[in-house]
């Protein structure tokens, strides 16, 4: 497959991440090598993207799955990440990172859970200030972890 045959993420997928992911402090979205992300001044909290064949996929390697996956990375810690590792699909955990998690993207997708795993994963890479910007508008105490 030609690199110029590569899948992007679905459009309607990508504005769906893109409203939670842009209504966080600071946070802007940017192509990606493939796919999309969205940052926090240096450091990505999500990263939508297409596994296919033809291209390098932890997600297939792990899965086993060779149909073209829309597959959604971000970042979780403490029991987040341990409860999400073990879940089986649609999560998976990617090999190149220790904070990272991978969960497919589908038509049986629960985009609340998904909101608050990339409002989490935002969380874990914003600074401390940004962070606590999100505690005050919930009205709960910051974060210790």
């Amino acid at each position: 497959m030609a690199r110029r045959d590569r899948i992007e993420p679905d459009a309607e997928v990508v504005a769906r991440l893109s409203t939670t992911a842009l209504a966080l402090p600071e946070a802007y979205e940017e192509d990606a090598w493939t796919g999309v992300r969205w940052r926090i001044r240096t450091k990505t909290f999500a990263h939508v993207m297409v596994a296919q064949a033809g291209y390098e996929s932890s997600f297939r390697d792990l899965t086993g799955v060779a149909d073209p996956t829309t597959v959604l990375t971000f970042r979780a810690t403490g029991e987040e990440l341990l409860a999400l590792v073990h879940a089986g699909m649609p999560f998976y955990k990617p090999p190149w990172s220790p904070t990272i998690v991978g969960m497919a993207i589908d038509d049986d997708t629960d985009w609340a859970e998904v909101a608050d795993l990339v409002t989490e994963s935002y969380r874990f890479c914003a600074p401390q200030k940004l962070a606590r910007l999100l505690d005050e508008a919930a009205g709960r105490p910051p974060r210790t972890d």
